[in-house]
């Protein structure tokens, strides 16, 4: 069965992925418009195919009111995706890995700002099941802010399985979860970390939220019902980063 094209949209985005992941850019579309060198060279240095467009006729089904900047791009989203085994025999465990498993994100705009703030904050790669669960889209990647191309991206199949694994590989493993009794700011984050973050409307499913060492819930104002998974996600990974300061790469 043929891969589905995915779309990305805008300058940032692609040139993002240019210099990250050239290996997952198909073709580039431009309008006639663009004056853009660096971009340009870009894509003669990936050796890119390239088109045009007219600014009302945009390819893949890229709304013509999107913020497209007069770039569109179609990529293969499983050459952003890495294997689990794979990626998990490279991976280097220490006190300051952690890592994100997204368990049934139906919301694209929610994984793409959870993948955000993993890149942020210094977590090591973001986990991402095959079924039931929003995957690489267009929106995914515009709402990352290009960061799909930056941090690792895997694809899992059984999400328990893979939870077990993390277990055996010296993961402790962490719920997000509103009303749990564990305060987030009282933990100490001491052993490599994997955040496990749950479906929009009905939080984590019940076998996994049994496999968690530790459910943790943020506490806030008692007029704010509750946050939404991508700023709840935010709080608890900057919460981890702020007693994992190595993970934060140096700034130039």
């Amino acid at each position: 069965m043929a891969e589905q094209k995915t779309y990305i949209y805008g300058k940032h985005a692609l040139k993002e992925a240019l210099r990250h992941r050239p290996e997952a850019v198909e073709k580039v579309f431009l309008s006639p418009q663009i004056d853009d060198t660096e971009l340009r060279e870009l894509i003669s240095r990936a050796g890119i195919k390239s088109g045009t467009f007219e600014p009302k006729k945009t390819p893949g089904g890229v709304s013509p009111d999107a913020a497209h900047q007069g770039v569109i791009a179609s990529i293969s989203p499983s050459k952003l995706m890495l294997s689990y085994q794979s990626f998990a025999d490279r991976l280097t465990v220490g006190e300051d890995t952690a890592l994100v498993l997204l368990d049934e994100l139906q919301d694209p705009h929610n994984v793409g700002a959870v993948i955000r703030s993993a890149a942020a904050f210094g977590i090591s790669g973001v986990l991402i099941p095959e079924h039931n669960q929003s995957q690489v889209t267009g929106a995914v990647v515009k709402v990352s802010a290009g960061m799909v191309f930056r941090i690792p991206l895997v694809s899992v199949g059984n999400v328990n399985t893979v939870i077990r694994d993390l277990k055996d590989r010296g993961f402790w493993i962490y719920g997000l979860e509103g009303d749990a009794p564990n305060n987030i700011t009282k933990e100490k984050f001491d052993a490599p970390a994997l955040f496990v973050v749950g479906n929009e409307a009905k939080g984590i499913r019940l076998k996994t939220r049994e496999l968690c060492d530790v459910l943790l819930s943020i506490p806030t104002d008692p007029r704010c019902e509750s946050l939404n998974v991508a700023t709840s996600s935010a709080v608890a990974l900057y919460a981890w980063s702020a007693e994992h300061p190595r993970a934060l790469k140096a700034k130039d």
